[in-house]
């Protein structure tokens, strides 16, 4: 059975955020491994890796994501962002192979001098010094295209992958960035340019990740603002096409809808669930 799941918070420890998800019904997670909103990082203890872990084997959730901080800007121009966005990277890293998660998913940053595809390849093949170095897969999510995005197209994404020397595992195409971004997910001709350009340029088994959010705004604007499921632009036809279609239909689905209580996440995934 496909995958579902939510990103759930890691308040108290990093091993509630699956005690939370399997409270949800979820059968797979995406996390923070630390506080996102600073660059200070503390050292996982032994009792913390071994309790994730145990929680892991116990609730069966899998795969796991960790999802990076979105301080982090490997295509910054600004050589000090970009070295200190690195070095978290690596950190990431390093984290997910110590508590066992699948992947890292990272935002690939911003630049607006047509130079950022090329800082961050450097910076990924910096972050990892060479294919296969760690266990967890390192994912690059597409962007809403506003603000510099460097990887809010597919072909960005391919571009970006290219230059790695296959250090990254794939990407993770989030529905409301995609929306976003130009590709008109209600539409089939959008869909279809998406799931096409997705088999051409990186292949169909680069998606290892979807995050089904719906949208506030509206197409090709570049507003990244995720709505609950059925009740923003795209709908609920247009997620569920999305979710159908062979590309995609065998991907592993995580939802950042918003959240105020549990009640959201539990209406959120039983319509998601519905679609499938």
């Amino acid at each position: 059975m496909r995958p579902v799941g939510l990103h759930t918070s890691i308040a108290g420890g990093l091993h509630l955020a699956l005690e939370r998800a399997e409270a949800l019904g979820c059968t797979t997670v995406q996390i923070f491994s630390h506080n996102p909103r600073g660059w200070a990082v503390s050292a996982l203890s032994d009792e913390e890796v071994e309790a994730f872990r145990s929680a892991r084997t116990r609730t069966g959730i899998n795969p796991v994501y960790i999802h990076c901080s979105y301080l982090l800007n490997i295509a910054s121009p600004n050589e000090d962002l970009r070295v200190k966005s690195t070095h978290a990277l690596r950190a990431e890293m390093e984290r997910a192979d110590l508590i066992g998660a699948d992947y890292v998913v990272l935002h690939s940053g911003t630049a607006h001098d047509g130079q950022g595809v090329e800082r961050a390849q450097r910076s990924i093949r910096e972050a990892i010094a060479e294919p296969g170095e760690f266990r967890a897969g390192l994912l690059i999510e597409n962007t809403s295209g506003k603000r510099g995005d460097i990887t809010s197209r597919v072909a960005d994404m391919a571009a970006l992958l290219d230059g790695t020397g296959g250090r990254a595992a794939g990407v993770c195409i989030d529905s409301c960035h995609a929306f976003a971004a130009g590709y008109d997910l209600t539409r089939a001709e959008g869909l279809h340019a998406l799931a096409s350009e997705v088999k051409r340029l990186l292949g169909s088994g680069a998606v290892r990740l979807i995050h089904l959010n719906d949208s506030k705004g509206d197409h090709a604007t570049g507003t990244d603002r995720h709505e609950h499921i059925g009740q923003g632009r795209i709908g609920m036809h247009g997620l569920g096409a999305l979710l159908a279609h062979p590309v995609f239909a065998s991907v592993p689905v995580v939802l950042e809808t918003p959240r105020e209580t549990d009640a959201d996440d539990l209406g959120n995934l039983a319509r998601a669930r519905s679609l499938m």
